[in-house]
């Protein structure tokens, strides 16, 4: 008798084409330019005793220090397992299979549609308009059963911002009926379009944080749910008993110290420099139909011969992610702003094509 162990997984799991992080897509070389992350290492000291002990289900300690950096109640917070653990466990937690939808605004981060196929969720998408602002009409069109609307801003991977503006005419719309969860990644790049002043006032917001990105802490994987109290009682009940290591506790406590933020944003202001003299280089390239305005660490670029600029640039060992195949996107690639080397390596490789 012939088993096939794939007919014994959920259908949907059969079917599913899995998230294709930057570390599964692979890559040979040296200079890492395609997963957003921050090009300066940091270093902490941990305390590795204990580590026969379970660590807290949620740090009071972290809390307490994130608390203070984001500015709102430590009651309104819940540690997670990056950002990534938070985007499922709202739909895990709000969602009825086969019942109930998400909206999602492509083009836009993946895992909120891979999440919502994970549990047999629909996904109604709304395409940004032509400069990737929401299409709030067609969200207003599509909210029947639909019971979380997912916005990162600043977006991946076109790089913009969403105006309060547009977000509070998506919070009225949605009021009563579903979640608002803006995924703030990397708000620290632009810090005043956080919409964490905004939690009073709508109880259904939720916004996610992460110190993947500006904190440069992406190897630790710790991220936040900031939200009501009552939200954060709802996922408390479904996230795993130990979400967050021990020694991953201590990391990101540290890193939350008033020097270490000091530290991050000394990073993030030299980075956006980086970035402004790579926007303003990139332009001058004959191959360059257009350098998209960025708020992040990356930037999203429009090449006339994407192919071969790609397969130059693997041959030099320079990594970067390819954006072809996604909606709006043809030849396009984003690339993460690295150091000023790196990025000189760069205009040098697509300068000699």
């Amino acid at each position: 008798m012939n088993l096939k162990i794939i007919d014994l997984a959920r259908k949907n799991i059969r079917d599913i084409q899995p998230y294709q992080s930057a570390r599964r897509i692979g890559g040979s070389g040296d200079t890492w330019l395609n997963a957003n992350e921050l090009p300066i290492s940091t270093s902490f000291k941990i305390d590795i005793e204990n580590l026969n002990r379970y660590p807290q289900f949620q740090s009071k300690k972290l809390i307490s220090h994130y608390s203070d950096y984001i500015g709102c109640n430590e009651d309104q917070i819940l540690i997670t397992r990056g950002a990534d653990e938070g985007i499922e466990l709202l739909v895990k937690a709000f969602c009825e299979s086969k019942i109930d939808s998400i909206i999602t605004c492509p083009p836009t981060y993946d895992m909120y549609r891979i999440c919502a196929q994970l549990f047999g969720i629909n996904n109604k998408v709304c395409f940004r308009l032509s400069n990737w602002s929401l299409n709030i009409l067609d969200i207003k069109k599509k909210i029947n059963n639909v019971k979380i609307i997912y916005i990162c801003n600043p977006n991946n991977p076109t790089g913009n911002i969403i105006s309060i503006i547009d977000i509070e005419k998506i919070l009225e719309i949605s009021f009563g009926r579903s979640l608002v969860v803006i995924d703030e990644a990397y708000i620290e790049f632009f810090s005043k379009g956080s919409c964490v002043s905004l939690l009073s006032k709508y109880k259904h917001l939720v916004i996610l944080r992460t110190l993947s990105k500006a904190f440069g802490l992406a190897s630790i994987r710790c991220g936040f749910v900031v939200s009501n109290l009552e939200v954060i009682k709802i996922l408390s009940k479904v996230i795993a008993p130990y979400p967050l290591p021990g020694p991953v506790e201590q990391i990101a406590v540290s890193s939350l110290k008033k020097e270490n933020i000091f530290f991050m944003k000394d990073c993030v202001h030299s980075l956006i420099k980086t970035r402004n003299w790579f926007f303003s280089e990139l332009k001058k390239c004959g191959f360059v139909i257009k350098v998209f305005n960025s708020y992040t660490n990356f930037l999203l670029v429009k090449f006339s011969c994407v192919e071969s600029i790609i397969n130059s640039l693997k041959k030099k060992g320079i990594i970067i992610r390819d954006q072809t195949e996604k909606y709006g996107l043809q030849e396009c690639i984003r690339i993460s702003i690295g150091t000023r080397s790196e990025c000189l390596n760069f205009l040098k490789v697509i300068k000699n094509i």
